[in-house]
């Protein structure tokens, strides 16, 4: 396949069309656009409406609600239904007539009960009896709840009424979007360092202010949406209107929220719309009797690799529903967006699996599902129309052109996608020994997306420490973190590590295009890999925690990368450096020296894992210098092989009949370097 265009500025981010190499697909993304087109009439009735005044708004009618006389009213949509009743504590889980739901003419499929007030209670527990077609009943949980609960003995999941008397309030707007989104990927229940589900409230008072203290702009929250399996990261949706009740309410997710924004953090939830789970009593599986009310029929509608149902977005009921689903978490949580999850899976009839992208091709056949694309669209479209603020992020393997690119281009709209190559190419890396690491790869790697679309780069986020794999830091350390990790009593095995922990990452974030992700803990190099309590662990909560205490203790040199993150993010955010382009100064595979400047930062890399070079010449504009920041420095774990805040001043030198102006740095082994010009 072409190489991508190459872009390290946000400021020079140019239409997608403009990309020569689509220009013989130019009429599939006309297609696109007239596809998004057509659905955006079928749900607002005309081409051009807002989807929010028309078409984002079911859960508003559908669910559980009060009315203004304090009376309720509950509706739910289920067209191959034959008859429908609302049970619960208020009927002994009993059907009675007084509670059978009755048909709607309109909207078509849709059934309706309307209760005095004193019916239902806050804290009572409800589900529907649906009859089928076949004359069979199913015990389901409404669509649209928006608290789902488990009992804690008999393990079944029940909806929740939801109606305190004094509903938590906001306090604090959200900030502004930042000229550069720092990630800190979060899973609320393994927050905490005890062995048990951590709650929201736990998450808000003690990982909340750890979080703003590091530097970091924005958490992405995973896991929220309601999922009857803890161990599947939240993966697995049941009630996509639910919060996860084992964190805590919906109340107490508000606190979190409103607390972040105070604290001048922005919060995104990880959004699972590529598929739900296949469970009936608490999902939307079979919900009327039937797969076709929310899925597709037959194979198409299986993921067979995920063990789950695939939604069909050919039907405006569903898109209405997710879309919906979107505002209702922007609205009732005041989240700032949303990370879409699986968005690889969604594109594609075969999910992306076994596929090797190699061709602007595979971006354009009928393997490509077009429905699914038109949704994405809407569903960005939607999004800021809510909040022109808000951000949305792509989680794309395949690099579909376009994902991140304007809606009017032929694109889907997401502000950002993630820029996966990055973390692909380090942990190849890290497999190699330190000779085959080829900085000519690395540096075009490391700024490497189309020119139409902004990036998140990361090192690694929670995917490479899911049980089966290893964070970098264990991939770089092996065994020895377990016993080598005191600064006092370590070996060359563990300096490697450290130093290269910091390098990766300070080479990850300066040369981002336009953010930075993070999954937490792993800025200190949190020991270990990720496993959620199951039958093949002994139901063990030992991988499913945050041990906060070691980035506390000064002996480790956890404690050391986690300063160094600090400083790293700091120095990035006060030169605001992601608005300017990169000016590559030097790659040199041989000495193993990459070298750029970016904004007023003048950033070096020496990977060589033996060579450190005295008075290395490297071009630069005339002038003097001061050392910023040092990876070698002893409180980042080095050997402060440098004296802190030293100046530098440039150096004549002749090239032919040239005359340019170097500067003469001595750049230890396995280090790195920021300089800024100060005169």
């Amino acid at each position: 396949m072409k190489s991508p265009q190459i872009c390290c500025n946000r400021l020079e981010q140019t239409p997608l069309r403009s990309d020569p190499y689509l220009l013989p697909y130019s009429g599939d993304l006309d297609r696109r656009m007239a596809k998004i087109a057509a659905m955006r009439k079928l749900l607002t009735g005309t081409a051009r409406g807002k989807l929010k005044k028309k078409a984002a708004s079911e859960h508003k009618f559908y669910g559980l609600h009060r009315q203004k006389d304090r009376s309720w009213i509950f509706r739910e949509w289920a067209p191959a239904a034959k008859k429908i009743f609302l049970v619960g504590d208020f009927s002994n889980f009993a059907e009675k007539d007084e509670f059978e739901l009755q048909r709607l003419d309109i909207p078509h499929g849709s059934w309706e009960i309307k209760l005095p007030a004193d019916t239902l209670q806050h804290g009572m527990h409800y589900c529907l009896h649906i009859y089928f077609a076949d004359g069979t009943v199913g015990v389901r949980l409404p669509a649209y709840a928006k608290f789902v609960v488990q009992d804690p003995d008999t393990n079944i999941f029940t909806a929740q009424v939801y109606d305190p008397a004094k509903p938590y309030k906001f306090k604090h707007k959200s900030p502004a979007r930042p000229a550069a989104e720092l990630i800190y990927e979060a899973h609320v229940g393994m927050a905490q360092q005890a062995y048990k589900v951590g709650s929201f409230n736990e998450f808000t008072e003690n990982v909340l202010p750890k979080i703003a203290a590091k530097g970091y702009t924005t958490i992405q929250l995973m896991a929220i949406m309601s999922h009857p399996y803890y161990g599947s990261f939240g993966y697995h949706v049941a009630n996509f209107f639910s919060i996860s009740s084992r964190f805590g309410t919906p109340d107490d997710l508000k606190k979190l929220v409103d607390r972040a924004h105070k604290l001048n953090l922005r919060v995104i939830m990880d959004v699972v719309h590529s598929h739900a789970v296949k469970n009936e009593v608490e999902g939307l599986a079979r919900f009327d009797g039937t797969r076709e009310q929310y899925f597709h029929a037959g194979s198409r509608g299986e993921h067979t690799a995920w063990d789950s149902l695939c939604f069909d977005y050919g039907k405006t009921e569903v898109v209405k529903f997710l879309l919906s689903n979107l505002r209702f978490y922007q609205e009732e949580y005041h989240l700032d967006g949303f990370r879409f999850d699986g968005v690889t899976s969604m594109l594609y009839m075969h999910h992306g699996l076994n596929m090797v992208f190699s061709s602007y091709q595979d971006y354009f056949n009928l393997s490509v599902d077009e429905d699914a694309f038109t949704y994405l669209a809407l569903a960005n479209e939607l999004i800021h129309e809510v909040d022109p603020q808000a951000l949305t992020i792509a989680e794309d393997v395949s690099g579909m052109p376009g994902i991140a690119a304007g809606i009017s281009e032929g694109g889907a709209g997401f502000d950002m996608r993630m820029a996966m190559n990055v973390t692909d190419l380090w942990f190849k890396l890290f497999d190699l020994p330190d000779e085959a690491w080829n900085m000519d790869q690395l540096f075009y790697e490391l700024q490497n997306c189309r020119r139409d679309e902004r990036c998140v780069s990361y090192v690694e986020c929670h995917d490479q420490a899911i049980v089966g794999g290893q964070t970098a830091f264990f991939r770089l350390a092996g065994s020895d973190i377990y016993t080598k990790m005191r600064t006092f009593d370590t070996n060359s095995n563990i300096a490697r590590a450290v130093a290269l922990h910091k390098m990766t990452r300070l080479a990850t974030a300066a040369a981002a295009n336009s953010g930075y992700l993070n999954f937490m803990g792993n800025e200190f190099a949190h020991p270990e890999w990720i496993d959620f309590p199951r039958e093949g662990n002994n139901w063990s909560y030992h991988y499913a925690r945050r041990q906060w205490d070691l980035e506390q203790n000064d002996e480790l040199f956890y404690s050391a990368l986690g300063k160094f993150d600090r400083a790293m993010l700091k120095t990035l955010k006060d030169f605001n450096i992601w608005l300017y382009t990169i000016r590559k100064l030097k790659v040199c595979n041989q000495d193993k020296i990459i070298a750029f400047e970016r904004g007023n930062l003048w950033i070096f890399f020496n990977f060589h894992w033996v060579n450190s070079y005295t008075d290395y010449g490297i071009e630069a504009m005339p002038g003097k210098y001061q050392l910023l920041l040092d990876s070698d420095e002893a409180r980042f774990g080095g050997s402060s092989r440098l004296a802190a805040g030293q100046y530098y001043f440039t150096r004549e030198e002749k090239d032919g009949n040239l005359l340019k102006h170097e500067l003469k740095l001595y750049l230890p082994c396995r280090s790195a370097l920021i300089l800024t010009k100060i005169d």
